[in-house]
């Protein structure tokens, strides 16, 4: 296991920007401390007991994976926390959006696994810089937990031809895969735990394998942009402004919400799904589960 980042007044020093921009990826990176981090899962797991039966329009699992951010406050609130940000800061500058928010779980001894791939491939934003994820650990994300693998360097390519397979087991989409074969010797696990993060490029290689342990495996993942970067595909996208000013217009902000699964937000939720749908899945031949229908 890598030894953390250290920060420096809460923020990445020269060094590390350099390693994140020659490597592709940087982690683990300590952002909230691990009980605050346990507490976050206690809290998301209690939303989950709450709101599984409770007449939702669409499935729990829907809104957890798929920009959980415009109806749940607690997942703004995580992509919002000034100590991600300070950190984001060092990659894509000081005005930061906030594009999505996920729930990234995989069950105990479950086959779920996530193929490798760009994230870029299916976004409708070309080979852009100027995009992070940041995927921050509510529980231990091990080899044996399925953590991610990242191939170091594979950012410097451009967008790699992918196929969709709609395997029943991958947790993407579409069940995007890239058509190159990676050597297990290429892939480095990424391994964190409770409070800490990694920072990811949107074109590195990166994929994940099943969960054998008797524990959930969860993070949330947040993609922060730029308002440089601009939507090429769909009609329009949206975004919340997290940080700084927005003086493009190349998104519609929006407002989070201030309680969870209301009726405004639920309707702004299918606005956005609809919007973003014309790029995520263009081109694809069938619709996963109706995540983007």
């Amino acid at each position: 296991m890598r030894t953390p980042v250290e920060l420096t007044d809460g923020r990445l020093s020269q060094d590390q920007i350099e390693t994140y921009w020659e490597d592709g990826y940087l982690f683990p990176i300590p952002v909230i401390p691990a009980e605050e981090a346990q507490g976050l899962r206690a809290e998301l797991e209690e939303m989950e007991r709450r709101w599984l039966d409770n007449g939702l329009p669409l499935p729990l699992n829907t809104y957890k994976r798929i920009n959980a951010h415009c109806v749940m406050p607690m997942a703004h609130r995580i992509a919002a926390d000034p100590r991600v940000l300070d950190v984001v800061e060092g990659i894509i500058g000081p005005d930061i959006l906030i594009w999505s928010v996920e729930f990234f779980i995989k069950e105990p001894r479950t086959k779920q696994m996530v193929s490798m791939h760009q994230d870029l491939t299916y976004w409708g934003f070309g080979a852009v810089d100027h995009l992070v994820t940041a995927w921050i650990a509510l529980s231990p994300a091990t080899p044996d937990s399925g953590c991610m693998n990242f191939v170091r360097g594979s950012h410097k390519n451009p967008i790699l031809p992918h196929v969709d397979t709609h395997d029943a087991n991958n947790l993407l989409s579409r069940g995007q895969e890239i058509r190159v074969d990676v050597a297990e010797e290429d892939r480095e696990a990424i391994e964190i735990h409770p409070g800490q993060m990694s920072l990811h490029h949107g074109l590195t290689i990166h994929g994940s394998d099943a969960n054998i342990t008797d524990d959930r495996r969860i993070a949330c993942v947040v993609r922060y942009l730029s308002p440089q970067v601009a939507q090429q595909v769909a009609d329009k996208d949206y975004a919340i402004l997290a940080r700084g000013a927005d003086r493009t217009g190349h998104f519609i902000n929006f407002t989070p919400p201030d309680a969870p699964f209301t009726a405004r937000s639920l309707a702004l939720y299918d606005e956005i799904r609809k919007a973003q749908a014309q790029a995520l899945m263009k081109g694809s031949a069938q619709d996963k589960e109706g995540l983007y229908a």
